[in-house]
């Protein structure tokens, strides 16, 4: 009786576990909204619209796909490095489509699509007067970060910087005009459009300090672990995207740099596609 009993409580916890990985698109579908937690104005992954007060341009456009599929409307929430794995697992948001690269510890506390939508690596902002041209020029300067920044473990432990994290990169890049720090810190596409967008005047005396990006990384959608049915639906529609060219037109209508976007297009076509976990010495050439 009491194996019975035992066997009966094991399958309840199971059929209990997959109802809970079922949860968040039924929820999805029920409430007619899918609550996606994208980077605020920061581009070229998005820019304000003044109408509307809402973000929109690439990672919106990837975002209302996504809705699409599942035929109910789009609600963007704007998070940051320091409250974004906060809002996914406090369901404040369904999924993560901001500009977060896969790395080994997020993996152990938060789920994620394993077919991976971008290759993005860091660069540094840099005074022209600085005297700084490579990584290792930043030895014993402080340089400035997101908090939450996968970038920091290696400027830290790789090339000896003193590691100071801010909000976003408004706020490093602020701290680096106002001289608190050496170097700021950020993905390269976003760096690249402060000094070259619109405001390039007031970046004039200011400069990439090195055209090697740090740890180039694979950007990934994440969603809550054990949601396995979300997990599967996004990893097909991501997919899709390499495979339809609708990811590559998405960027380059948005200005993201498509270098490693169009070479996944072509392997997409013959069937080919990279999974996680991956092998980073392999990964990071971006050859068809």
């Amino acid at each position: 009786m009491r194996a019975l009993t035992r066997t009966v409580s094991i399958i309840a916890l199971a059929a209990a576990s997959a109802a809970h990985a079922d949860a968040t698109l039924d929820k999805v579908r029920q409430r007619g909204i899918l609550a996606v937690g994208i980077d605020g104005p920061s581009p070229p992954f998005g820019a304000l619209d003044q109408a509307s007060g809402k973000t929109v341009g690439y990672q919106t456009e990837l975002a209302a796909d996504l809705a699409r599929r599942l035929g109910v409307q789009l609600e963007t929430v704007p998070v940051t490095a320091s409250t974004r794995v906060q809002f996914l697992q406090a369901g404040k948001v369904d999924l993560l489509l901001a500009n977060i690269q896969w790395t080994q510890e997020r993996s152990e506390i938060l789920g994620f699509a394993p077919t991976p939508y971008d290759l993005v690596g860091g660069a540094a902002v840099v005074a022209k007067a600085s005297g700084i041209r490579r990584w290792e020029d930043l030895r014993g300067k402080v340089a400035c970060v997101s908090q939450g920044s996968n970038f920091a473990r290696p400027l830290a432990q790789q090339y000896g910087a003193i590691v100071k994290g801010f909000k976003g990169i408004p706020e490093s890049l602020l701290a680096l005009k106002g001289g608190s720090c050496a170097a700021s810190v950020h993905v390269q596409p976003a760096l690249h459009y402060t000094l070259h967008g619109p405001s390039a005047a007031e970046w004039k005396d200011y400069t990439l300090a090195s055209e090697e990006q740090l740890i180039p990384s694979p950007t990934v959608a994440w969603v809550r672990r054990g949601e396995a049915d979300t997990q599967a639906f996004v990893d097909r529609a991501i997919q899709d995207w390499h495979r339809s060219g609708f990811l590559l037109a998405a960027a380059r209508r948005n200005g993201v740099p498509d270098a490693w976007i169009a070479t996944r297009n072509q392997r997409a076509q013959q069937g080919r596609f990279d999974r996680a976990p991956f092998d980073f010495a392999v990964y990071t050439q971006a050859k068809p």
